[in-house]
């Protein structure tokens, strides 16, 4: 029995659908060079921008639309506190920075954000981070946590009709830098700073 190229193609694609999901923890972001705005200004921001302290890229399906700028905004207000625990802020939408500047001055919620919005237009970005959803040609809305090596501490994906919280956003950066500098112990469910931790030994199996 012969097998036409449609059926071959279908058989790689269902077997390329089974592949578990390579993991992205602890993956070292790749370089790139990105346009953004800021606070009136175009910048670029690149890998160099993110070594050295906490960054979170913070991505979302596009501008101009519902869930998204109550997200940015929720973000801006909780800024200051990540400020003061060393991460810093980039929004990422496929919109050019360009756009980002349009909607930064027309929407009373984003013409408050202070952090850097970058544009990828071309899906640099949210391609390496494999958030590209081709149905739509927008990214997903994922949140990806940078560690100061450039590795990736945090990565999370939820539904495009569901707004994140940038308060839990920020205990989950708070408790990635404990994890990160305190490698034998590690955070329980709720965890904030200053409250219990646990570290595991042989002695403590079975007894939590």
């Amino acid at each position: 029995m012969e097998i036409t190229n449609e059926q071959l193609l279908q058989l790689l694609q269902e077997k390329l659908e089974q592949r578990p999901a390579k993991s992205m923890l602890k993956m070292e972001i790749s370089d790139f060079t990105a346009d953004a705005y800021k606070q009136g200004e175009f910048i670029k921001v690149s890998k160099k921008d993110l070594l050295g302290k906490w960054s979170v890229l913070f991505f979302y399906p596009a501008d101009f639309t519902f869930v998204c700028p109550t997200e940015l905004a929720d973000l801006q207000d909780n800024y200051e506190k990540f400020k003061k625990i060393g991460c810093e802020i980039y929004s990422v939408s496929m919109d050019s920075h360009f756009v980002h500047k349009a909607w930064h001055e027309s929407s009373d919620r984003i013409n408050h954000v202070e952090y850097a919005m970058i544009g990828d237009p071309n899906g640099q970005l949210t391609k390496q981070f494999s958030l590209y959803s081709p149905a739509d040609g927008m990214a997903e809305r994922g949140t990806i946590v940078i560690n100061p090596e450039g590795k990736v501490a945090s990565y999370e994906v939820v539904s495009d009709n569901i707004g994140r919280n940038a308060e839990e956003l920020l205990r989950k950066v708070e408790a990635s830098q404990f994890v990160y500098e305190h490698g034998d112990q590690v955070c329980p469910a709720k965890w904030k700073p200053g409250t219990e931790t646990i570290k595991p030994t042989f002695d403590l199996v079975g007894k939590l």
